[in-house]
């Protein structure tokens, strides 16, 4: 099985290093391209085996599974030139959640899967967002799911969850990234602790915090009951967090939200046009 990449930013370039650091695939069976063809070149520095293809043209010629990796606005009319190309063998794979199977199934004769990925797949860990389209054979989608399942965790959602899911999955290491982030520079800022070693602190405590819920030692709620004696100084933390979270989330949710609706109305008038 050929497996092809169209778009090799980051998203792209992090499921290209899942996948052959995961041995999912070979390099042999791997092509790609990008607009920015030297991009796309510069990759075989690390993997001297991989195929790089000059258009997306012709690279669908050559693959079994093509992914689109680039900017929503872009997948249509991307779609248009590589169309001719796809047959019903082929299956497409989009990983943008703007994009539904079902438009996607419009716009193409092959079979068609959404599997939005995470920046934790890189360690082959984290969850692979997936939806099928109705096209999808048996085979073909067993195969995808498989495969995934050597670097993530596949977990098939319906479309009324997908921007949600994304959230949490996609955009939830960057979220927490700045939660963080913001975390280590109140302690600096209240404290004589250098940014190092309160990084190195935090950073550490992450990488135990992740395995002590792994390997299924506590769960969310059950660590926090663990750590938080009453009367303590954790309590006296969880405090100031109840009262000034607040609506926090709730609104970082209605952001995204609205963003993802004006994306699906540009490409729905992108579409009709």
């Amino acid at each position: 099985m050929k497996w092809g990449i169209i778009g090799t930013g980051n998203m792209g370039r992090i499921l290209m290093e899942a996948w052959l650091d995961s041995g999912m695939i070979q390099q042999s069976d791997l092509y790609i391209t990008n607009r920015s063809l030297k991009k796309a070149v510069a990759l075989k520095d690390y993997y001297p085996d991989i195929n790089v293809i000059h258009d997306p043209a012709t690279l669908a010629q050559k693959v079994d599974v093509l992914f689109i990796c680039v900017k929503p606005l872009d997948i249509y009319p991307l779609l248009t030139d590589i169309q001719s190309q796809l047959t019903e063998k082929h299956c497409l794979v989009s990983i943008t959640s703007p994009y539904s199977v079902e438009e996607l199934e419009k716009l193409v004769p092959c079979q068609v899967a959404r599997i939005i990925p995470s920046i934790t797949n890189r360690a082959r860990t984290g969850v692979s967002l997936m939806t099928f389209g109705t096209r999808i054979d048996p085979v073909m989608k067993a195969y995808i799911q498989q495969s995934v399942k050597l670097y993530s965790r596949p977990l098939e959602i319906n479309e009324a969850i997908t921007r949600v899911s994304s959230d949490i999955v996609s955009c939830g290491p960057a979220f927490f990234s700045y939660i963080i982030q913001r975390f280590v520079q109140a302690a600096c800022e209240e404290t004589d602790i250098t940014n190092e070693d309160a990084t190195t602190m935090i950073t550490e405590m992450l990488i135990g915090f992740g395995k002590l819920i792994e390997e299924g030692y506590y769960s969310l709620s059950t660590l926090q009951a663990k750590v938080c004696v009453k009367g303590g100084v954790t309590g006296e933390g969880i405090q100031i967090l109840e009262e000034e979270i607040g609506d926090m989330f709730h609104h970082l949710f209605q952001k995204t939200h609205k963003k993802y609706q004006e994306d699906k109305r540009e490409i729905s008038n992108q579409l009709n046009d």
